[in-house]
């Protein structure tokens, strides 16, 4: 069971012991980062409850019901908002999600799957609900969802899929048994890419780093196009530590906020600060092999010689005030050239 699926043997091990003895709880949350498996968990245990040949709550992964399990037709993201208002059933009748519109699941996908809920499994011995990115419920669509969690029918089960549990109502977390995944660990994610996608050794490397223990962003990841991304943002640590170049930060901060650039803004704001963290680790010591951007090691090591630990972690400090002023629809070109300003500043002090 979950043989497949990468990282997390303890919560493999968890989920097994539950399905064996037959005490699955009727409402799950599962909490981690995106990309790191909880939908296939989730529909790995929906296997092992619809399954026709299960062996010690093992599903047996050949058996029709099995290979119905995976099979969803979801909706595009710009289809009719109609298409979002129910739950949306796999190829088996008695496994079904719920995905969110954009940015929020709809109260009227909540409330069909409360419908749904009271009604009999039509093959399986109980029927499965996944709620993905559960965390973009409104407060309608939490509300809705306590009338069934309070009063969960015997044959359905309820699982919760979420990177931000925080976002959910205590209410919602307080019915459901939390079970909580970790970041994949870089040298399984290494492994994969290696093996299943056949990546090459130094670019398999890179990827699982820069995935943040994520499976699926590991194997998302466009390494010619973020590579080219990378290189902008080592633009502004080169301008700032080598050059002490506050045009060239200007020029960065125009380009970062053009039409080509300004849908990975907060993308180039993440690398940005992977690097910054790699400076910060050489700076106090660590070795090379803890980087995120390990084929830079050289050139981090460089720029790191030209600033200290307790610059580096402000301007991390700083960049994360700038994303809370993001939320909130913020100028983004003057608050990047803000941004850069300030890091620059720190060649007065030191």
């Amino acid at each position: 069971m979950f043989g497949d699926i990468i990282g997390n043997s303890n919560v493999k091990a968890i989920l097994a012991r539950l399905a064996a003895g037959g005490r699955i709880p009727h409402s799950l949350l599962f909490a981690g980062d995106e990309g790191i498996g909880k939908k296939q968990f989730a529909l790995e245990l929906a296997r092992s409850i619809v399954c026709r040949n299960p062996t010690n709550g093992e599903p047996c992964g050949i058996c029709p019901s099995c290979e119905r399990v995976g099979k969803f037709v979801f909706p595009k993201p710009d289809a009719d908002a109609d298409e979002f208002k129910k739950v949306i059933y796999s190829a088996h009748p008695d496994v079904a999600m719920i995905i969110p519109r954009t940015r929020n699941i709809l109260v009227d996908a909540v409330r069909d799957l409360e419908r749904e809920a009271n009604f009999l499994p039509f093959e399986a011995r109980a029927r499965v609900f996944i709620v993905d990115d559960a965390e973009k419920m409104n407060d309608a669509a939490s509300n809705a969802l306590l009338k069934t969690l309070e009063e969960p029918p015997p044959t359905a089960y309820l699982f919760l899929l979420t990177s931000r549990p925080d976002s959910l109502l205590a209410t919602i977390r307080s019915r459901c048994q939390l079970v909580r995944f970790a970041p994949v660990a870089v040298a399984e994610i290494e492994s994969f890419l290696s093996k299943e996608k056949g990546m090459a050794g130094g670019d398999a490397s890179l990827a699982a780093r820069l995935a943040k223990g994520s499976v699926g962003r590991s194997a998302c990841v466009d390494l010619k196009k973020l590579k080219a991304r990378r290189e902008l943002m080592l633009g502004v640590l080169r301008a700032i530590l080598a050059d002490g170049d506050r045009r060239a930060l200007l020029r960065i901060g125009e380009k970062m906020n053009d039409a080509a650039n300004k849908d990975q803004y907060e993308d180039n704001l993440d690398i940005l600060e992977t690097l910054i963290r790699d400076i910060w680790l050489l700076r106090v010591g660590e070795e090379a092999e803890m980087l995120v951007n390990i084929d830079l090691a050289a050139e981090l090591g460089s720029l790191s010689e030209n600033t200290d630990a307790k610059h580096l972690n402000s301007w991390l400090g700083e960049i994360e005030t700038m994303r809370e002023g993001l939320i909130v629809n913020i100028n983004r070109k003057i608050a990047t050239d803000a941004l850069f300003m300030e890091m620059a500043g720190y060649r007065d002090l030191f």
